[in-house]
């Protein structure tokens, strides 16, 4: 699989390091059943199928932390971006990519 990194260019996928997903992001931990969330947060985790926003680390490359947009089922890439200045909003249950994102065919 060949990801585009926004800074690197187009680079192979043993360059980068999954970290998850970014559904998380922004939310808070912090409340009561603090421990019940942090549990869930780590352990509980789904395998969406289809679209989904990704935490990717670009670690034998520029070191930049990336938001990719990722078809789980083709592993087409919709989108790749700084994480500074990713999109806030998009809708991954829709079946299709991030507004803005171009369709790649994944390798």
């Amino acid at each position: 699989m060949i990801i585009p990194c926004p800074h690197c260019g187009d680079r192979d996928l043993r360059e980068f390091h999954c970290r998850g997903s970014a559904e998380l992001l922004g939310e808070a931990t912090t409340g009561t059943g603090e421990a019940a969330l942090w549990h869930a947060r780590l352990h509980l985790r789904h395998n969406p199928e289809g679209w989904t926003r990704e935490l990717w680390y670009h670690a034998r490359g520029c070191g930049a932390w990336l938001l990719v947009a990722r078809n789980t089922r083709s592993h087409v890439i919709g989108g790749v971006w700084d994480l500074a200045y990713a999109p806030t909003e998009w809708q991954a249950d829709t079946g299709t990519p991030p507004r803005g994102a171009k369709e790649e065919e994944g390798e």
